[in-house]
C-alpha cells in the first residue's frame, strides 16, 4: 500500500518565501537501497518492497537560493519551520551540508484520511531552483524502511 507523500510549498508561497518562476530540471533521484523500486516506473516517486515507506523528488520551477553558509540556510530554516507550525504537528528543521552547499531538511507530521504520516522533506537548490526530496511513512505500521529512509535523505540525497 503506497503513502502519500506531501509538499509543503502551498506553505512557502503564503510566507512568500520563494519568488519567480524560472526554467530548468535535474536528473531523476537515485535511491541506492536494497528493495526500493520506482513506482509505475516513474524515477521521481520510490517505494520500499513492502509499501510501507514512500519517497518522492519535486522540482517546482521556482527560485530557490543556494545556501553557502550554515548561517544562510539556519535563517531560512527558521523561516521554514514557523510557516509549517502553522499548519503541521511537531516541525523540526536544520540546515543540512552537502559538499559546502547547504540545503533544509524539515520533518513533521500530517494527518491524511485518518492517519499520521511522519514526513522528511529537503530543501535543495539546483541551480537556483527549488528541489524537494521527500519521504513519508505511516507513524503506526511503519516498517523497517523507515531508518533507512530517513538516513537516505538526511546525509545523501543530492
Amino acid at each position: 500500500m503506497f503513502r502519500p507523500v506531501v509538499s509543503s510549498m502551498p506553505y512557502l508561497r503564503r510566507a512568500g518565501l520563494l519568488a519567480a518562476l524560472l526554467g530548468g530540471a535535474a536528473q531523476a533521484l537515485i535511491v541506492p537501497m536494497h528493495g526500493w523500486v520506482p513506482v509505475n516506473g516513474d524515477a521521481n516517486v520510490w517505494t520500499d518492497s513492502t509499501g510501507a515507506c514512500l519517497m518522492r523528488e519535486e522540482h517546482y520551477g521556482q527560485a530557490f537560493p543556494t545556501f553557502t553558509s550554515p548561517e544562510e540556510a539556519r535563517a531560512f530554516a527558521l523561516k521554514l519551520q514557523v510557516s509549517l507550525d502553522k499548519r503541521l504537528d511537531s516541525v523540526v528543521t536544520q540546515p543540512v551540508d552537502r559538499a559546502g552547499v547547504w540545503g533544509v531538511l524539515a520533518a513533521y507530521d500530517f494527518q491524511q484520511d485518518g492517519a499520521t504520516y511522519r514526513v522528511s522533506q529537503l530543501y535543495l537548490s539546483d541551480r537556483g531552483i527549488l528541489r524537494t526530496i521527500t519521504g513519508s511513512a505511516t507513524v503506526d505500521g511503519a516498517g523497517s524502511c523507515v531508518n533507512a529512509m530517513r538516513d537516505f535523505i538526511r546525509y545523501l540525497a543530492n
